[in-house]
């Protein structure tokens, strides 16, 4: 099928803003590649303090002629869905031996649980986390002795941080290997329900913990459609992934045999051989538009709308706001993965899962077909499902139907007919609401606001019973330069309080809520932020907001808001503890959220 004349017209207007950045990206990677493979040019000295420790691989590495893969590897056992990589470095020396490579751990990056650090001081180290992946990655891969490099990682800032790393050494080939989601636990509806109830005070501590061991109990992504599980469906809409392998569950032979089946494709396709496939060719903008349809299809996770336009920097794209409005109209939700339903991933790859929604978007011509990816030319291969049988691992067409229609449905029947997030624009700024899980008559809350400048007196408020009419909860100086910019989930349980109390109520703010964020109306992501004089900093306790996410509009209903001076707060107890200090620097350069909040670009 052709591709849709809409989408078409998306990707031109990326390409055309894009040009000079791209056009210099591309003249950089293609001179790294035009070098040759990087170990000819290190000295005898360099390499032999490379491959000092690698044993009986040393002569194979020395002899620049085999394949040599660069592991960077997000392994912590702090992340249920990073623990399973503990062993990954072994199995793949074993399959780079036996595909006529080796493979060495290049570096490590940190990586940080958002469900730890939820509601808590650190969590404002979270967004800057992805540019300290970045920069961790690139130091990894400065020793400069990889033909192709193996991306470990999963979770929510991890795997946007090595995307900017691996676009940096675009000239590089970069194959993406997934650890898989953990099996399924306690229904995260019920997990929802116990939350909200303990929030209400008709739950005990003991409940809740209850619950949530419960929910998380096992190695692998947690089962809901947030942002960890957002990332795996994109580096398959991406084409950086081999196809079919994001939701298959850790510990598994299947799951074993993919990760060999990633060694054997990243030394396949260096400069070495004859199908050289560096990562800066195949994250074009066309990818990024597949990359941006998949998140609309599957109402995925807000946070993706803050790292995609870093990641295309990163590549020479120029992403905006309105790209993502205009792919939202064009593309309908087919998925109903939790929180937009009650399924988790586990049951959304059952019933067909990402190979599915590809055939159907790609016969609907809402993807591009035209691509580079690791696994070939063409993103029709992403329509197979990965086999283990007695011969091996095989890759067979999927059943191009959906085994399930609550959780899975096609283009021409889906859920809703456009996309699960919306631009808002108005004269409170640019923001992003994720509307896949919101009721329709939920779609527009006018109503006066309530202003806050830390989350817990949100909770304070809650406790002393002070929300008692249609209410919208503005949180404020919560933006990248105030304080990093954390999530603001665990205001979801009392908002959802509320709402089910039948109050109107709705969260503005210019920080993140979870990839998860669910029933309660949020408009985030707000820029200009209030620490750099944005109109969120004019706003008054009182003032009337509406938000529309039906037109798109984001309004305070006041006379002369631009005429207010803004509020100029003391910030200085974000500075300290926790680590806050080390990441002044960061705060003081991080761009706006509109263009992904990074320090770095």
């Amino acid at each position: 099928m052709p591709t849709d004349p809409r989408i078409l017209a998306i990707t031109d207007r990326i390409r055309t803003r894009s040009r000079d950045r791209r056009e210099a990206y591309l003249d950089r990677i293609s001179r790294a590649a035009e070098a040759g493979p990087a170990r000819a040019h290190l000295s005898c000295s360099n390499q032999a303090h490379a491959y000092a420790a690698t044993g009986d691989d040393k002569a194979a590495m020395a002899g620049s002629r085999a394949p040599h893969l660069g592991i960077v590897t997000a392994y912590n056992d702090m992340l249920s869905a990073h623990q399973p990589f503990e062993n990954f470095p072994q199995r793949i020396r074993a399959a780079a031996r036996a595909a006529g490579a080796t493979a060495q751990v290049a570096g490590g990056v940190p990586a940080m649980c958002d469900g730890v650090t939820q509601g808590q001081p650190g969590m404002e180290l979270s967004l800057f986390s992805r540019d300290v992946i970045a920069l961790s990655a690139g130091v990894a891969m400065s020793h400069n002795c990889f033909d192709a490099a193996l991306w470990l990682g999963v979770c929510d800032k991890i795997v946007p941080g090595l995307i900017i790393a691996a676009a940096t050494f675009g000239h590089v080939p970069a194959v993406f290997v997934p650890a898989g989601p953990m099996t399924s636990g306690l229904p995260n509806d019920e997990k929802a329900k116990v939350r909200q109830a303990f929030a209400a005070g008709q739950a005990t501590r003991a409940d809740l913990m209850s619950a949530e061991m419960a929910s998380y109990h096992g190695p692998g992504t947690c089962t809901f459609y947030g942002t960890a599980n957002t990332n795996q469906m994109l580096m398959e809409f991406m084409g950086l992934h081999l196809p079919g392998t994001s939701f298959v569950n850790p510990g598994t032979l299947l799951r074993a045999a993919l990760t060999e089946a990633a060694v054997a494709r990243a030394a396949a396709i260096t400069a070495l051989g004859n199908d050289y496939r560096p990562a800066g060719r195949i994250i074009d903008e066309r990818a990024f538009v597949n990359g941006i349809v998949g998140l609309m299809a599957t109402g995925g996770s807000t946070n993706l709308v803050l790292h995609l336009p870093a990641m295309a920097r990163a590549a020479g794209i120029e992403l905006e706001l309105a790209d993502f409005a205009q792919i939202s109209e064009v593309v309908p939700l087919m998925a109903k993965v939790y929180p937009n339903g009650l399924a988790d991933v586990n049951h959304f790859h059952a019933a067909g899962g990402l190979g599915y929604m590809i055939g159907e978007l790609l016969s609907a011509g809402l993807l591009h077909d035209d691509v580079e990816t690791i696994a070939g030319p063409g993103l029709a291969r992403y329509t197979e499902e990965p086999k283990l049988t007695e011969a091996g691992l095989t890759w067979t067409p999927g059943s191009g139907e959906s085994l399930n229609d609550r959780i899975l449905r096609p283009v021409a029947d889906p859920f809703q007919p456009s996309g699960g997030l919306r631009h808002l624009t108005g004269n409170l700024g640019d923001a992003v609401i994720k509307t896949s899980a919101v009721a329709t008559e939920r779609h527009v809350i006018e109503a006066p606001v309530r202003i806050f400048h830390d989350q817990n007196d949100v909770k304070k408020a809650f406790q002393a019973h002070e929300f008692t009419k249609d209410t919208i909860v503005v949180v404020r100086f919560q933006g990248p330069r105030a304080n990093g910019m954390p999530e603001l989930h665990s205001l979801t349980p009392i908002l959802a309080v509320l709402q089910d109390r039948g109050l109107k109520v709705a969260l503005v703010t210019d920080g993140r809520m979870s990839g998860a964020s669910g029933k309660v109306p949020a408009a985030i992501h707000v820029a200009p932020e209030a620490a750099t004089g944005g109109p969120l900093a004019r706003l008054r306790d009182g003032d009337v907001i509406r938000l529309d996410a039906v037109t798109g509009r984001l309004e305070a209903l006041v006379d002369g808001l631009e005429d207010r001076a803004p509020l100029v707060p003391d910030l200085s107890a974000n500075q300290h503890g926790i680590g806050r200090e080390l990441f002044g620097l960061f705060r003081q350069h991080a761009g706006p959220a509109t263009k992904g909040a990074s320090p770095l670009f």
